[in-house]
């Protein structure tokens, strides 16, 4: 098995469940400190557009051979997902206490999204030179894997995994935010 075999490997059977547990774990952390109650909608807001911003480049990954495109889409929302992470972590840090587990959490879900696009970029090393030095002629379209990576059923058993660890919950946690603040602005 070649290098990019075992980074494909790692980054399906290993890092992608990893960040969908910490997710998991961090919204058990939120529930435990009663955030509809502390920081709020704003904050259970934030780490719904976090997902999102995570979901695009592993979707595109997992659907598209990787190249400028894609490589550029990644290394955007990856700085997005940075500067929104530090806006939610500075807004909650006044707001409610972020346990031990919470930062614990926190340390999977902002290393490994870069773990992620260090080894996609590796994997692709040609795109990723093409796309450092200008030369995106011909790689900026969308092309659909022939053949899916990892076990002929992995794409639809990681998305009911991250549908049961992290979509459930955090739209649970919008909507338990959601009541308290509209309870507050009608009360």
């Amino acid at each position: 098995m070649d290098t990019s075999a075992l980074l494909i490997n790692v980054l399906l059977y290993v890092f992608l469940p990893m960040w969908g547990i910490a997710g998991f774990v961090d919204w058990c952390c939120h529930r435990a400190t009663k955030i509809e109650i502390t920081s709020g909608l704003k904050e259970s807001l934030m780490h719904s557009v976090m997902g999102i911003q995570m979901g695009i480049p592993i979707i595109l990954c997992l659907l598209f051979y990787v190249n400028v495109l894609v490589l550029i889409v990644c290394i955007i929302v990856y700085l997005g997902h940075e500067l929104v992470a530090h806006a939610d972590v500075h807004y909650a840090k006044e707001k409610r206490e972020i346990s031990v587990w919470e930062m614990h959490a926190h340390t999977y879900l902002g290393s490994l999204p870069l773990y992620m696009l260090i080894s996609i970029i590796v994997i692709n090393w040609q795109q990723f030179q093409l796309l450092i030095s200008f030369n995106w002629a011909g790689n900026m379209s969308l092309t659909l894997i022939e053949e899916p990576h990892g076990a002929p059923l992995f794409l639809p058993y990681y998305l009911a995994f991250m549908f049961i660890v992290c979509v459930l919950p955090y739209v649970e946690e919008n909507f338990r935010c959601l009541k308290v603040y509209l309870k507050k602005d009608t009360g």
